[in-house]
């Protein structure tokens, strides 16, 4: 899990200060404010992890890619290729970082399951990405840190606080560059005594981004009949367009999902029904073969209790919409960290609140007796998610700890970032100005209208 993020000169934002990542977090503000711009920069950091080439410092995408963000220019704040990108992010190690404390001579293990990681990235006079140094703090009682330090000739220094690093006799050159943003080359091992596990570290920012899974906004139309046999997708894709192949490898792999403590564990096609039956859309919702021994599916649909079963594509097009988000939300591995864009696209306003309930439902759900301990960062722009969230607050269902919910919006500088304090009574403490729109003004303009036209009459 992500705990928070720190950037600075990345596209819209000079600084975004400290982000508290929670469970469930919600970006909302203005369009063209800055709030896709979070969402890429991580999704950029995962695709550079996922790259094949070690050497890449930041993978900025391609036709191929999950997004292509152009050049450097087009990403740097201002597009002024003299600033560096800076950022920080802190999360949970899984499963937790050991190592040996060399510092007072012992073969004791120390233990650490959150660790911090910031990293400076720069464009050189050669029109390359450089990293200028990058830092790993260990956190406990008693942290660590492990730095990687540029120098001349594009060579680096290792150094640490809280540990004693011990050299190889005769191994006293300076380091290569690191692999990508994050990765300590094989010489600060080879030239040390006691770093055989940086590589570990390396290993976790990996199981991070690959925990990461994303569905925009523009999912995919609905298909009248889909193809599957028996191979399970990783996610749902980036467009939905696997939810249905999804949902079918976990029929097959006959997973069950608990909404949590002492409830009864529901069969995933059942729970999936359930969620749409929720959200008032359909009556009832299966996935069947189109006949006997063949690979085509079909998706049926029966909207009230008293018509006729249909295919998906002859329904509204918001069933297909929200069907992806509710299976990615429960179809993903356990410990995955989910980005939803724009989420209630194509939604009923009370459709849009329903949204906040599965969205909880996800944080606390349970699969094979353990919490499925996943987190869901979101962009929205729906006030209706917001107010059932709030509601849910004051009921009791969800801690205002486990809920982070900012404002996003321009000035002079570049996007600024506002975090909404919610209390133990889901009340909004600091709404920013128009947050929702003027609904007073509107309420006068209605009222004065109707004044005038009772005069005229």
């Amino acid at each position: 899990m992500l705990r928070q993020l720190h950037i600075e000169n990345f596209k819209a934002w000079e600084d975004s200060g400290e982000i508290r990542l929670a469970p469930l977090t919600i970006f909302c503000g203005n369009n063209s404010s800055g709030k896709s711009s979070i969402a890429q920069f991580l999704l950029m950091l995962k695709q550079t992890v996922e790259s094949y080439d070690r050497k890449r410092v930041l993978h900025l995408g391609d036709k191929d890619s999950k997004i292509d963000l152009g050049t450097y220019r087009d990403i740097v704040h201002r597009h002024d290729t003299s600033r560096k990108l800076r950022f920080k992010f802190e999360y949970d190690a899984f499963p937790p970082l050991k190592i040996t404390d060399a510092t007072i001579g012992t073969k004791d293990l120390r233990q650490f399951s959150q660790i911090a990681f910031e990293a400076e990235v720069a464009y050189d006079e050669k029109k390359f990405l450089t990293v200028n140094d990058l830092q790993y703090t260990l956190k406990n009682e008693n942290p660590v840190d492990f730095r990687l330090v540029s120098g001349e000739g594009n060579k680096f220094d290792l150094k640490a606080d809280g540990y004693t690093l011990k050299r190889q006799m005769g191994r006293g050159w300076r380091l290569p560059p690191p692999e990508n943003f994050f990765g300590f080359p094989d010489e600060a091992v080879a030239y040390y005594q006691n770093t055989g596990f940086l590589p570990d570290l390396s290993l976790s920012i990996k199981n991070l981004f690959r925990s990461m899974y994303y569905v925009g906004p523009l999912r995919d139309h609905p298909e009248r009949f889909y193809q599957f046999s028996g191979d399970a997708p990783a996610d749902v894709g980036d467009r939905g367009k696997l939810a249905v192949n999804a949902l079918l490898a976990a029929k097959e792999a006959g997973r069950k999902i608990s909404t949590g403590e002492k409830k009864r564990y529901v069969a995933f096609e059942e729970w999936i029904a359930r969620w749409l039956k929720e959200m008032r859309l359909i009556h009832s919702f299966k996935v069947v073969p189109i006949a006997l021994g063949r690979k085509e599916y079909e998706v049926r649909i029966r909207v009230n209790q008293n018509s006729p079963e249909v295919l998906i594509t002859d329904v509204g097009f918001g069933v297909s919409q929200i069907l992806p988000v509710i299976v990615q939300c429960f179809y993903v591995p356990s410990d995955s960290i989910l980005f939803f864009e724009q989420p209630e696209i194509h939604l009923h306003p009370s459709v849009q609140s329903h949204l906040g309930d599965l969205f909880i439902g996800a944080i606390k759900a349970k699969e094979d007796g353990r919490n499925r301990n996943t987190q869901l960062i979101i962009e929205s722009h729906s006030e209706h998610l917001i107010r059932r969230i709030q509601r849910r607050v004051a009921e009791g269902v969800i801690s205002p700890e486990d809920v982070a919910i900012y404002f996003i919006h321009q000035d002079k500088n570049g996007a600024k970032l506002e975090a909404l304090n919610i209390d133990l009574f889901g009340n909004v403490t600091n709404w920013p100005e128009n947050f929702f729109g003027d609904e007073l003004e509107d309420l006068m303009a209605m009222t004065e209208a109707a004044r005038k036209k009772a005069q005229e009459k």
